[in-house]
C-alpha cells in the first residue's frame, strides 16, 4: 500500500513516445512541475496531451513543448505561451480546444466509465458544425479539422454529443498526500487535479507534503488512494506567479479603476 516512489524520474520511467496524458493544473496553481520536468529529462516524445493550458514558454508543460515533444494538446485556453502560438500556426503541433467546463466533464466522465453525454455548451457554433482548424498545413491551409458533432434536443434545447477522456497517465500536483495516496488539494488548484487523476490508467501524483496514513481527516480528501499508483515528494521551492500587477484604489461609488492585483501561485 506503500505508493511512494523515491525520485520523479522513476515515477515517469515508464512514459513512452506516444502515451496520452493528463495534466493538472490551471494558469499556474497546481501544475506537477517537478514531474514535468523529470519527463523533459526523460526524453519521450509525440505525447498527446490533456490538460487546460499548456503552462507559460519556459515552465510546466511549455518546457515539454519548446523540446518539441507535443504532438497535440486538447486544452480549453492556451493564450500565455508564445511557442505554442508558433508551432501551432506553423502546423508543428495539433491542437483542440474544449469549452472548460466541457474539458473538466468530459475527464470526469472518463474516470467514472461513461462513454459520453450531451451538453448545450457549443450548440449553435462551429462547434457544433464543425471545421475548427485542428492541425495546420505548412502552407497555411488546414490539414485537419473538427468534425460535426452529434446533436439531440432535450427540453427544447439543441444538445451536442461529447465523448469522454481517457489518458494512459496523469501527472497531479496535490498540497498533501498520505502514502496509500489519498491527497488534499489547496484552493484552486483543486480544479483539474482529481478529474485528471481519475481519468488515467496510470495516476502519478508529486506532493508537497507526504505524510503517514491515517493523518488525512478523511472529511478533508479531495482525491481518494484508489485513483493513485505513485507518490514523489515535489519541489516545494518551484513556484510560480503567472502575472504581478497592483490595483489601484476604487474612488466612491466607482467601479475600480483599472489594473489588478494577479499573484497566482501553485
Amino acid at each position: 500500500m506503500d505508493k511512494r516512489v523515491r525520485s520523479a524520474a522513476a515515477a515517469v520511467a515508464d512514459i513512452s513516445g506516444g502515451a496520452t496524458l493528463a495534466v493538472g493544473g490551471f494558469g499556474v496553481c497546481g501544475i506537477p512541475s517537478t514531474l514535468l520536468a523529470a519527463l523533459v529529462q526523460a526524453g519521450p516524445g509525440d505525447l498527446r496531451v490533456v490538460s487546460n493550458n499548456c503552462g507559460l514558454d519556459d515552465w510546466g508543460l511549455g518546457l515539454l513543448l519548446r523540446a518539441g515533444r507535443i504532438a497535440r494538446m486538447t486544452s480549453s485556453y492556451v493564450g500565455e505561451n508564445k511557442e505554442f502560438a508558433r508551432q501551432y500556426l506553423a502546423g508543428e503541433l495539433e491542437v483542440e480546444l474544449v469549452p472548460q467546463g466541457t474539458l473538466a466533464e468530459r475527464l470526469r466522465a472518463g474516470g467514472a466509465g461513461i462513454p459520453a453525454f450531451y451538453t448545450p455548451a457549443g450548440a449553435g457554433t462551429q462547434i457544433e458544425e464543425g471545421g475548427l482548424p485542428w492541425r495546420y498545413a505548412a502552407d497555411g491551409s488546414v490539414a485537419r479539422c473538427s468534425p460535426p458533432r452529434e446533436t439531440r434536443e432535450f427540453g427544447g434545447r439543441q444538445h451536442l454529443l461529447e465523448e469522454a477522456l481517457t489518458t494512459d497517465f496523469a501527472l497531479v500536483r496535490a498540497a498533501v498526500a498520505d502514502r496509500h495516496g489519498n491527497c488534499a488539494f489547496h484552493a484552486a488548484a483543486r480544479n483539474f487535479n482529481p478529474l485528471c487523476a481519475m481519468a488515467a490508467r496510470v495516476c502519478v501524483v508529486e506532493a508537497e507534503t507526504i505524510v503517514e496514513a491515517g493523518s488525512l481527516d478523511p472529511d478533508s480528501v479531495h482525491l481518494p488512494g484508489v485513483f493513485v499508483d505513485r507518490i514523489v515528494q515535489a519541489d516545494v521551492a518551484d513556484r510560480r506567479i503567472e502575472r504581478r500587477g497592483s490595483a489601484s484604489a476604487a474612488a466612491p461609488n466607482h467601479a475600480p479603476a483599472t489594473g489588478y492585483a494577479a499573484t497566482k501561485e501553485i
